[in-house]
């Protein structure tokens, strides 16, 4: 048996035996298979999910306080429209001539010396229409009925 062992080489001997063997004559590296997650891999997701969850909140602040601002912005716009409107009804409530135009439209006023008719239609109801009556009453139940109207009407729109 001796020659058998002379007459076959060490590779074929090798091969026989297996690559487990041959790897450990030779020192043959292998290849391993790889996960598909390294340690490398690992590191760099724990980094990026550590900096979403880092900067989640300030950008959900920053996101929140940015349409704050828009709103703001749009407020002080209205604001600044209303102020324009309200300066244009001072100016307007400055002037003597539509202070004594809304004075006689609305509270019936007459500038002395002149005289005021009233227009009955001739039905001979004995109840007053608003728009007929209003000449006749004195201007404090004018005033009156007005804010009645005015609450009816808004107390309509409240409830809807």
């Amino acid at each position: 048996m001796p020659a058998d062992r002379e007459r076959f080489s060490t590779a074929t001997r090798l091969k026989a035996l297996g690559e487990h063997a041959a790897a450990r004559v030779y020192r043959v590296r292998t290849k391993r298979r790889r996960g598909r997650l390294t340690g490398r891999a690992a590191l760099l997701a724990l980094v990026v999910c550590s900096l979403v969850v880092a900067l989640a909140y300030p950008m959900r602040q920053y996101i929140s306080q940015r349409s704050d601002i828009a709103e703001q912005r749009s407020e002080a716009q209205r604001a600044r429209e209303d102020v324009k409107k309200l300066r244009e009804r001072k100016a307007r409530l400055r002037d003597p001539a539509y202070t004594e135009q809304q004075a006689r439209e609305r509270l019936h006023f007459l500038m002395p010396g002149e005289t005021g008719y009233s227009v009955v239609d001739g039905s001979g109801s004995s109840e007053r229409s608003t728009d007929q009556g209003a000449a006749g009453r004195p201007w404090y139940s004018n005033l009156w009925d007005a804010v009645d109207t005015a609450d009816a009407a808004g107390a309509g729109s409240a409830r809807r």
